[in-house]
């Protein structure tokens, strides 16, 4: 039994010896431990809010990123809408121009078809009365010369012109 009782000599030898070891380390070790602990603990610390704020930065840059999306898209909508809006203006007034300048196209067509239709009238009148007086005149020098044909031929004209 003597094994597992351990000896006085030995139990005050070993705390002796543990004391002052833990006495240098109390002196000397442990402030530098603990030093390097707060250090530690202060960067981890830093390095927790540095990263906290890049998430809250990260996350502020992606909302203004989506504000910019969304403005930028509300901007391309809006000059769509003014392009189209302005083709669809252009559009009708090429369209409205194009039915005033047929219109009057027209017109001018038109008073020059009855322009012309009333020169080739009074063209046609005149010739038809030259026509008529030369024909007179050819009859009446033929007719003069004798009185029963002119009589004949009074008669004959009066039917004609009867009939028609």
């Amino acid at each position: 039994m003597e094994l597992v009782k351990p000896a006085f000599g030995l139990v005050f030898w070993m705390t002796l010896s543990f004391l002052i070891i833990m006495f240098l380390l109390k002196k000397f070790a442990w402030p530098i431990i603990l030093k390097s602990l707060d250090e530690r603990e202060r960067s981890i610390t830093e390095a927790l809010n540095a990263a906290e704020k890049a998430k809250e930065e990260m996350a502020n840059l992606k909302s203004d990123n989506e504000k910019l999306l969304q403005e930028a898209r509300n901007e391309r909508d809006l000059i769509l809408k003014e392009a189209r809006e302005a083709k669809d203006s252009i559009v009708t007034e090429a369209k409205v121009k194009a039915t005033e300048e047929g219109d009057r196209l027209r017109r001018l067509a038109r008073e020059e078809i009855q322009n012309e239709k009333l020169a080739a009238i009074t063209e046609l009148k005149n010739q038809v009365a030259n026509l008529s007086i030369e024909i007179a005149e050819k009859v009446i020098r033929k007719q003069l010369s004798n009185d029963e044909e002119q009589k004949t031929l009074v008669n004959k004209l009066l039917k004609d012109v009867k009939m028609n």
